[in-house]
């Protein structure tokens, strides 16, 4: 089956969907006042210097103040090992650790030297350019960088810094070596370009056009943060819909289908100076049916925000989210089997591995991640397992850490957070458990009253006691509960009448008086 990418635009929310082989593998949402800002150049000002953390704060205008590694904020200090290219063009800032004192390893990169200390660098009150490398994250601000990437086409624009290098997804020493030359000869004398997977193939033409591209967006950008007022935004990357296009769109994407016209317009625009060889796999969608509904991606979305995943077999996995980490256990649920009960629990555990690979995915889940697999008592089984899972997690993107299964039967792994998880993006705490995902029964907040009414009765004027609660509170206090409620009144002397409001949360009551 083909891969496509499906955008369904509507005012106010464009959303796009990634399909392979006609299932969804990955979702982007964006709505208005809410766009991301990675990539975005700002010219801030530095508020707060933490010599503890190796870190400064940053006011880059944001309503969260933006979070600076030392790091990401030293010079050249590295040499060249491995080249990489981070799909978002972000090829600088990230994975590296603020502890004063270590020598922190980045993919591709490597320190020649223990960092300079943070107050070194920078003083509270200076003037900083800088890119955002991580849109805020619930209770965290952005993750900013000195070290500026400006993604194009084919290149990674490094205007800070001095290298040049090619994605290692580009396997071929032959064509590494062409695209290398190709920059090298076209560069300025400052600034260092890496050549991104897709460059693979392109012309000389091609290559030096985007290269010259991004240096006049640099320039443009240089001349502008030197007349501006701290803190002030100095560079807007692209739409997320042209964004996707550059980034997502490459010769193994058999279709895009858009159901805007102005957009679709403004795709085609975009492509026939970009990448005209593909504008033909453009399609205009102007039908009543609704887009995402064609392609049944509307159903994937609802089952991507649930908790249980159900496998093919009748097992399921359960994926339970914490602020702390992601934790995911696989049943056999319906899954009998048809021979051995280990052979059953390989099964499952097997089936269970490639889904897991692709719900981190699709959820976009980031952060430490615990796998609790069926215990399977033959180690050959759980290698099997466990290389299973690896070589699904090959196909993400966003880089991965992975242990293999442990005597208890899990896997600790880890996945680079990079953007809200689906659920954040699209649902929110329930107003009702905050978030604890579960309350109280009715019967427990009856014995609460209780307690509260003796707690209370000695200092409670007038001639009756009020209590309101909810109806379902209320049921217990009428019937299971009548018996205790009528020895109270005879202890207190007192009446209890019992009133009650609909829109009160179970949880919720209030003890008054009257008369």
């Amino acid at each position: 089956m083909s891969n496509e990418l499906i955008m369904n635009i509507t005012p106010g929310e464009t959303r796009i969907a990634r399909l392979e082989g006609g299932q969804l593998t990955e979702l982007y949402v964006e709505r208005e006042g809410d766009q991301q800002i990675t990539g975005n150049i700002y010219k801030g000002r530095i508020t707060r210097v933490l010599p503890g953390m190796q870190a400064a704060f940053v006011d880059i205008g944001l309503e969260k103040a933006a979070f600076l590694y030392v790091s990401d904020v030293v010079p050249d200090l590295f040499e060249e090992e491995e080249e990489e290219e981070e799909e978002n063009g972000q090829t600088n800032g990230e994975g590296a650790s603020p502890t004063q004192g270590k020598r922190p390893e980045r993919r591709g990169r490597r320190w020649r030297g223990p960092l300079p200390k943070i107050e070194e660098l920078v003083k509270e009150g200076q003037s900083i350019v800088v890119q955002v490398a991580k849109d805020p994250i619930r209770t965290k601000g952005a993750r900013i960088t000195c070290h500026i990437s400006l993604p194009g086409r084919y290149v990674v624009s490094m205007p800070t810094v001095d290298h040049v290098g090619v994605s290692r997804r580009l396997g071929s020493h032959g064509e590494r070596m062409r695209l290398k030359q190709i920059i090298s000869a076209n560069r300025s004398s400052k600034g260092g370009f890496i050549a991104r997977t897709i460059s693979a193939g392109a012309t000389e033409e091609a290559l030096t056009a985007d290269m010259k591209r991004l240096n006049q967006i640099w320039d443009e950008i240089y001349t502008k943060q030197e007349k501006a007022r701290p803190p002030a935004m100095i560079y807007n990357d692209l739409s997320l819909i042209l964004r996707s296009v550059r980034d997502l769109m490459s010769p193994d994407i058999d279709r895009l289908v858009i159901d805007s016209e102005e957009d679709y317009q403004d795709i085609l625009k975009f492509m026939e100076q970009f990448m005209p060889d593909l504008a033909n796999r453009v399609e205009f969608y102007n039908s009543e049916a609704p887009l995402f509904d064609v392609y049944g991606i509307e159903t994937e979305i609802n089952r991507a925000l649930g908790k249980k995943v159900w496998l093919k077999s009748g097992g399921y996995l359960i994926i339970d989210r914490s602020e702390a980490l992601t934790a995911i256990d696989i049943n056999t649920g319906r899954f009998v089997g048809r021979h051995d009960f280990e052979e059953t629990i390989l099964q499952t555990n097997l089936e269970a591995a490639q889904e897991i690979a692709y719900q981190l995915r699709l959820r976009n889940i980031g952060g430490i991640i615990i796998i609790d697999f069926i215990d399977m008592e033959r180690f050959p089984n759980r290698q099997k397992v466990y290389y299973t899972l690896k070589d699904a997690l090959r196909k993400d993107k966003v880089r991965t850490t992975i242990s293999k299964i442990s005597e208890l039967g899990l896997v600790e792994m880890t996945r680079k957070r990079t953007r809200d998880a689906l659920t954040e993006m699209l649902s929110e705490t329930c107003i009702y458990c905050n978030g604890k995902g579960h309350i109280k029964t009715p019967q427990t907040v009856a014995f609460e009253i209780f307690r509260d009414l003796k707690r209370t009765f000695r200092h409670i004027n007038g001639r009756s006691i009020v209590v309101r609660v909810n109806p379902r509170v209320a049921q217990i206090l009428f019937h299971e509960a009548r018996e205790r409620l009528d020895g109270m009144e005879r202890r207190f002397q007192k009446r209890i009448l019992v009133e009650t409001d609909e829109t009160w949360h179970v949880e919720k009551f209030e003890i008054t008086t009257k008369g």
